[in-house]
């Protein structure tokens, strides 16, 4: 039945039927073209949150170079004033020049009184100069790490821009009325589902939460409370139990201890695809639950029906 359902699909959204008509599609190629675009579709939002991850930490760093910016500014401009104000008291002295100059008018003490005082004005000069020097380097060096780290923002931002713009794209496509029949085709209509989970720490209870999300929608880059994306479910699932996680598949994989398949347990984190494009919640026997990709919502599926990369346990 449901061929036959997706067959009368393609008839109505096809051309006229009629001796001009175009050929029907045909159904394997069109289900393999559907795969091959949620698959683009999820790799790119990976990419995506994991640009947003290193937007983040540049953000910090650019905030931080700012602070250290300011900080070097102020030190030059208390190291000038000081330098000045040896100047100025040297200027009006005149110097060890008129120190010596007075040889002939002042007795030995006092000549020698004066000498070594001009002598330790113009040495504490000579190390403020230097000082305004190091000053000026340390501001420098300042000036252009701010100007590096404000750089890097503003290529992060207009990467996310264009890799925002291309997945809206393919997004409208995906989820045309065409190629959303024969996704459901493909994984069959989504149901709410019981399945028990077995433990009691936190790895458990964020799967128990992670299987109370059934249904709600795929949302590229979402990370609930009314959709998700295949990462941002696993983030949100171990918020609930007080595990912070970032939003990237990539960054996932690097965040736990990596167990074998046969030591799979409820909780631990299943990735998929070389690239590891794609993250679901173990739940055990053979199951995860997440959120598979646009058009369709979070549900349970086996872990057989994806290319298996390998295993995170993250907690407990």
């Amino acid at each position: 039945m449901a061929l036959l359902g997706i067959t009368t699909a393609l008839l109505v959204l096809g051309a006229p039927v009629g001796a001009m008509a175009e050929p029907r599609p045909d159904l394997k190629k069109l289900a393999a073209e559907v795969e091959r675009l949620h698959n683009e579709i999820e790799i790119l939002t990976e990419q995506y949150n994991g640009e947003r991850v290193r937007l983040a930490t540049a953000q910090r760093a650019a905030k931080i170079a700012k602070q250290n910016l300011a900080k070097a500014q102020a030190e030059l401009a208390e190291r000038r004033k000081k330098a000045s104000a040896l100047a100025q008291n040297s200027y009006m002295t005149g110097g060890l020049g008129t120190a010596l100059a007075l040889i002939d008018g002042t007795d030995p003490k006092s000549y020698l009184n004066q000498a070594a005082t001009t002598y330790a004005l113009e040495m504490q000069q000579s190390q403020e100069v230097a000082a305004v020097a190091a000053a000026m380097k340390a501001a420098q060096r300042a000036k252009e790490a701010a100007n590096a780290r404000q750089a890097e923002v503003e290529k992060l931002l207009k990467s996310l821009e264009a890799r925002r713009v291309k997945i809206q794209k393919l997004v409208k496509k995906a989820e045309s009325d065409l190629y959303r029949r024969v996704a459901i085709s493909i994984d069959g209509p989504a149901k709410k589902m019981w399945f028990p989970i077995i433990g009691k720490g936190k790895a458990a209870e964020a799967a128990r939460w992670a299987l109370t999300q059934q249904l709600k929608p795929y949302i590229w880059g979402g990370a609930g409370p009314h959709g998700y994306d295949c990462s941002g479910l696993v983030m949100a699932a171990y918020q609930r139990v007080g595990i912070s996680l970032p939003h990237y598949t990539g960054d996932l994989w690097r965040a736990g201890t990596h167990i074998s398949r046969d030591q799979l347990r409820p909780g631990d984190l299943v990735f998929f695809y070389n690239d590891l494009h794609h993250v679901g919640i173990y739940i055990g026997g053979g199951y995860m639950i997440h959120a598979p990709r646009t058009g369709d919502v979070v549900r349970i599926a086996k872990i057989s029906g994806r290319p298996y990369a390998g295993a995170v346990r993250i907690a407990d």
